[in-house]
């Protein structure tokens, strides 16, 4: 599991996604939200303003998993 770390309070999903490199764009982040492929704390996400805080899971289907940290 990789961590990645905010220093914000918190992460909207879709900026996460980004940061996490998983995503080039808002768009693209987009898709894997919509398409249920991404599971916050073992629960699918479908919301792109989710959002992350730190100690929270964020696995996306068939490719990784993070562990935000502060």
């Amino acid at each position: 599991m990789e961590q990645i770390r905010i220093h914000e309070e918190y992460i909207k999903l879709g900026q996460f996604l980004k940061l996490a490199g998983i995503a080039d764009t808002g768009g693209q982040a987009k898709y894997y939200i919509m398409d249920g492929k991404i599971k916050v704390n073992g629960e699918i996400v479908t919301q792109r303003g989710k959002k992350i805080f730190p100690g929270d899971i964020v696995d996306i289907y068939e490719i990784a998993s993070f562990q935000i940290i502060k």
